[in-house]
């Protein structure tokens, strides 16, 4: 009788997703859903990050903001602190991130899941998060990005329990013998509309 690990191949995807979600947490986002599906695919992570600024606050480099009239106002550097006037609030640009999540073992076939992310591939992850906003109105007119977790799965001879503690700032944690590691997390990994053709 062949003696199966308690976990298989989608259990194995489920874990690396719980722990990229506990990454992001960890990061300042909020996980908003996990396995969003439609008829046009499916999205492991929708996470929002949208942090809270008050008047005169500084700025981190580079940051966005919008200014009451919807419009964008980038601060250039966190040296010069902006005090909105009354007649510009400053609000957080909201982002929203659509995180598809590659759970691979280190002989895998695929570079670690980074050549799974095809351009079929990206035009369901596109039409799944479209699909996500019309859902979801009242975030439409957020900031949106399409981000790509490599996790590494390796089976272990010791079995240890499932804490999460960080490892060159990403996380790793021991499942029913297994290590999994946040090996990569790709921000901004692809731009649908610039890298293939949707139509």
């Amino acid at each position: 009788m062949t003696n199966y690990s308690p976990y298989h191949y989608l259990d194995i995807g489920n874990a690396g997703e719980d722990l990229v979600a506990h990454w992001l947490q960890s990061q300042g986002w909020i996980i908003l859903d996990r396995c969003w599906r439609c008829r046009w695919g499916e999205i492991d992570i929708v996470a929002l990050y949208a942090e809270q600024i008050k008047d005169g606050e500084v700025f981190s480099d580079g940051e966005v903001g919008r200014t009451g009239d919807g419009e964008s106002l980038i601060l250039d550097s966190p040296h010069h602190p902006i005090t909105p006037s009354p007649h510009l609030p400053i609000t957080p640009s909201p982002t929203l991130a659509f995180v598809e999540v590659k759970t691979r073992s280190p002989r895998n076939w695929d570079a670690g899941g980074r050549n799974a992310i095809t351009s079929s591939k990206k035009v369901k992850l596109w039409r799944t998060a479209q699909m996500f906003l019309i859902a979801h109105p009242d975030k439409a007119d957020y900031l949106c990005r399409f981000d790509v977790a490599i996790v590494s799965c390796q089976q272990t001879s010791t079995q240890f329990g499932g804490d999460k503690f960080q490892e060159n700032n990403l996380i790793s944690t021991y499942v029913a013998g297994y290590k999994l590691k946040l090996q990569e997390y790709i921000t901004a990994a692809f731009d649908v509309v610039n890298d293939i053709d949707i139509g």
